[in-house]
Order: structure tokens, then C-alpha cells, then sequence
């Protein structure tokens, strides 16, 4: 396998591996919040950080795909 073969294959996996976290945290918000009042605040507090963590993995996902197009050019 060439290089160039070897670095398209590890962007592809680094790929997966963000969807996959991506399509955790989407699967954390479509749980809605918990019936109990303390759950829920704790809840609330943690979307922010899910909101930043899926915006960084949304950007990174960005750039594997910029980096891919350039090696498939």
C-alpha cells in the first residue's frame, strides 16, 4: 500500500470515528429531558458543552474532508 493510500486510510477511519461521536452527542439531545427537575438542570447544563464538542467535531470533520479532496485530486 502506498503512502498516499495509507494517509487516505487513516483520514477515512479519523472520519468515522467523529461521526460516530457526532451521532452520540445527536443522540444525547433527541433524548429530551429527564422528568426529574434536578436531572433536567443538570441536563441543561451539560448542552453547552455538547453543543462545543459537537462544533469541534463538526470542524474537524471539515477538514478530513479537505484533506481527502485534496487526495483524490
Amino acid at each position: 500500500m502506498s503512502q498516499h493510500d495509507e494517509d487516505r486510510a487513516a483520514l477515512q477511519r479519523q472520519r468515522e470515528e467523529l461521526q460516530a461521536r457526532i451521532d452520540a452527542i445527536k443522540s444525547d439531545y433527541a433524548g429530551g429531558l429527564d422528568a426529574d427537575f434536578e436531572e433536567q438542570a443538570q441536563q441543561l447544563e451539560n448542552a453547552e458543552v455538547l453543543e462545543a464538542l459537537l462544533k469541534q467535531a463538526y470542524e474537524e470533520l471539515a477538514q478530513i474532508d479537505r484533506q481527502l479532496d485534496k487526495l483524490n485530486r
